[in-house]
Formats: C-alpha cells, structure tokens, sequence
C-alpha cells in the first residue's frame, strides 16, 4: 500500500513538474512580444490535392528580425521548429478551411499558402494575425525581393 502511493505520488509530481516546465516555455517565447497562434502544414499538397487536413502542427510563431520563428506547441524544445526568411517567403494564396481542416484549425482561421525555399507549405492564423503576417512580409528593407499576393 506504502508502494502503490508512493508511486502514485511520484507519477503525480511528474506530471505537475511537465505541465510547469511546458507553461513556462510557452511563456518564455511570449515574453519578447510579436507573437501569435498559427497552425503549419510543411510540403503541404498542391492545390486541389485532398489531404483532408492531415499534417497541420498548432503551434505559436514569433517575430525575429526577418524570420519568422514558429513553435510547436506540444513540445519541450526551447528551439523553434522551422524557421521562415521573410526573402524567401513567396504568398501563393489565401483560402478558408475545407471539409476536416475546419476540425484541426482553430475557429476563424484563414489558410495562407506560401513557398518557403521552393517548399510548399501552409501556415493557418486569425484574420488579424494574417493582416500583421502581410504588413510584416510587405515592411521588408529596400532592395529584398518581397512576393505577397
């Protein structure tokens, strides 16, 4: 009985001691500002592929200079995920949500389709987000090559 509760409680600490250490990266990635909620699909099909809203990843990205920095969100690394260069960012298109994707993305999102280094991929944020997303592809230096459509 003394065994059972003392893993028990164990077990229990474990996962208070989890759920802090995941709170305070969340944190710690906000603290700098110039962050929002923005789920990601890397080599995300071509249009008119059906995928079904396979492959999205939520997550949180963060403004860095001219990088986007996105996060995962169910994740302990410190580091981000993927790295975007606002010179290598080329908009393709916007769309909202279809069929299953309406189910793995957050409510109101809009689906923003990009090439990234000759990659397709997806990133999906709130209107608002997406507004700021483009302000800040659209501010590059003079001189960079910008493509938001």
């Amino acid at each position: 009985m003394v065994l059972a509760l003392t893993v028990c409680g164990i077990v229990v600490a474990l996962v208070v001691v989890g759920l802090f250490v995941f709170g305070l990266r969340r944190r710690l990635i906000q603290r700098s500002g110039g962050t929002f909620d923005c789920s990601l699909r890397w080599d995300a099909p071509e249009e008119g592929g059906d995928s079904g809203g396979k492959g999205w990843a939520y997550g949180v990205a963060r403004y860095n200079g001219d990088r986007v920095e996105w996060y995962r969100v169910f994740s302990y690394s410190p580091r981000p995920r993927r790295v975007l260069e606002r010179a290598s960012i080329e908009v393709a298109g916007r769309r909202l949500p279809d069929g299953e994707e309406e189910l793995a993305l957050l409510s109101d999102s809009v689906v923003l389709a990009c090439l990234h280094r000759g990659t397709r991929l997806e990133l999906a944020m709130s209107e608002d987000a997406l507004t700021g997303f483009l302000a800040w592809l659209e501010a590059a230096p003079p001189g960079q090559r910008v493509n938001v459509a």
